[in-house]
């Protein structure tokens, strides 16, 4: 009965991890303003740096086999101080190049952290998967609400390359998580026990799942980095200040904490399905307003669409109820950081050629893909 009980302490905890990682994950969209003007770079070149972050996640599966041998908890505990200390030192990057490393530095520790953490949630919440999906993704979420107005701060207090004097928050951090986690049990109830071959078995089996929710992915990535990457570029461009950009940037992403926190517990109630219906009808008309009217006050409703979906793909995944769970989510993960990589890089290549509204417009109306790809995702979830 023990692992199907829903455990606050573990839940808390490891959202607290999600939420202590991702606010340093979050600060490239902030700064990014400061870094074009410092290093003289395009909207295209931008796209890369973004990119760096992301390319690691090609290596999931990778990561995915070795967290299913191994303590893949220190993972999860030593993440935020090493995504700190890269993160950090960003404004005190010379060049492009020094730059790009740091960020790709960045991104490893984002894929060690994120391919166990969903398996972690999983085994603390016992029936009750989706709820504790929300918990983990409201960390990630409110991270990214207080993520650029820490930053912002920090630039007024300190200046671009006094952001640095942030890294300690993510080593006490990772202290804190490996006093709270260092017991945490990783063994998972098999359905069955692994046989070699299994991973080619789960690909084969699973992989129109992984292609539809790839597909969902790809329609909505384009709306998703258009707003939560280029908004403050955008609206600095448009004579707003930086503390404009990054309070309209958090208005956006607190949204989203609020719609993460009630999409997972709404999906348990009234299926994946209808949920990601509702987020993906709700983000195209949202967006689309917000388009038209330009107005901050549209962006609330625009981020608890928007950012309302993520865990209720990662719950989705674990619905699957592999024997490989964490196998599973480092494949969703690939999936996820890959599919958005090229999708960055094109919304880069856009924004600099047709300017960021239009650029916006095309991925509002790609984003009505989403709705055929959610009555497809079901079909495929035991």
């Amino acid at each position: 009965m023990e692992n199907k009980k829903f455990q606050k302490g573990k839940v808390f905890t490891i959202s607290f991890a999600h939420l202590s990682h991702d606010i340093f994950s979050s600060f490239l969209a902030p700064l990014l303003p400061l870094l074009i003007e410092k290093l003289n770079i395009s909207l295209f070149m931008a796209a890369f740096l973004d990119i760096a972050r992301r390319v690691p996640a090609l290596f999931n599966p990778f990561f995915g086999l070795i967290a299913e041998k191994r303590g893949a908890k220190y993972f999860v505990i030593l993440t935020p101080a090493i995504t700190a200390i890269t993160t950090g030192s960003i404004g005190l990057a010379p060049s492009y190049p020094i730059l790009f490393i740091l960020l790709f530095a960045a991104g490893i520790s984002a894929a060690l952290f994120h391919v166990p953490s969903p398996t972690m949630i999983k085994l603390s919440s016992g029936n009750k998967t989706g709820t504790g999906m929300s918990f983990f993704m409201v960390g990630g979420e409110l991270a990214r609400t207080l993520g650029p107005l820490i930053a912002t701060a920090a630039v007024s207090w300190w200046g671009l390359e006094g952001v640095y004097k942030l890294i300690p928050l993510g080593i006490i951090a990772s202290f804190i998580l490996y006093i709270k986690l260092k017991d945490f049990e990783m063994t998972v109830p098999l359905s069955k026990p692994k046989e070699k071959g299994d991973t080619k078995k789960l690909l084969k089996q699973y992989s129109p799942f992984f292609i539809i929710i790839g597909l969902f992915i790809l329609f909505q990535a384009g709306l998703k980095s258009a707003l939560t990457l280029y908004l403050p570029v955008y609206l600095v461009n448009q004579g707003e200040s930086l503390w404009y950009a990054g309070i309209s940037l958090s208005i956006l992403q607190f949204a989203g904490v609020v719609g993460a926190l009630g999409a997972g517990h709404v999906s348990d109630k009234i299926g994946r399905q209808n949920t990601l219906l509702i987020a993906s009808i709700g983000s195209v008309i949202s967006t689309g307003l917000f388009i038209y009217f330009n107005s901050i006050f549209l962006l609330p409703f625009v981020g608890l669409f928007i950012l309302s979906t993520g865990p209720v793909l990662m719950a989705s995944v674990q619905d699957t109820n592999s024997h490989m769970p964490t196998f599973m989510n480092s494949i969703y993960m690939s999936v996820n950081f890959g599919v958005s990589s090229i999708i960055v890089f094109a919304i880069g290549l856009l924004g600099d050629n047709l300017g960021l509204q239009t650029t916006y417009i095309i991925c509002n109306i790609a984003a009505i893909g989403c709705i055929p790809m959610a009555f497809l995702i079901n079909r495929y979830v035991k």
